[in-house]
């Protein structure tokens, strides 16, 4: 098991950046994935940008150039600084974790871009 808790969320101006963080009850040195999810009102679930296994990224189309996902060298922390916000881009953010023994999920973080 491993519980995920997200902060750094908030209410910004578009063309202003957050910094997301997702820290994790213990170390994750072996997972399939790690990544960032979010949900806009009355939209489903989408990934946002993800770290495969061996250190691969991924990005959806939308965040491309302008959001970065990385993890901290202790492997306890997953990050998500956003760049150049957009309306678009308000939704509640999710951290995620593929291990061999399960999806988890944190609670998510409200972000909010004002236009």
């Amino acid at each position: 098991q491993v519980q995920l808790v997200e902060s750094g969320g908030g209410l910004v101006q578009a063309g202003e950046s957050l910094r997301l963080s997702c820290i994790a009850s213990r170390p994750v040195s072996s997972f399939n994935s790690m990544g960032w999810y979010r949900q806009a009102p009355g939209k489903q679930r989408e990934l946002v940008a993800q770290i495969i296994s061996g250190g691969r990224t991924n990005y959806a189309d939308s965040v491309k150039g302008r959001f970065t996902i990385s993890r901290d060298y202790a492997k306890t922390t997953l990050l998500l600084q956003m760049n150049s916000l957009k309306p678009e881009d308000t939704a509640v953010y999710y951290c995620n974790v593929d291990l061999k023994i399960g999806v988890f999920w944190g609670q998510g973080t409200q972000v909010t871009v004002s236009s």
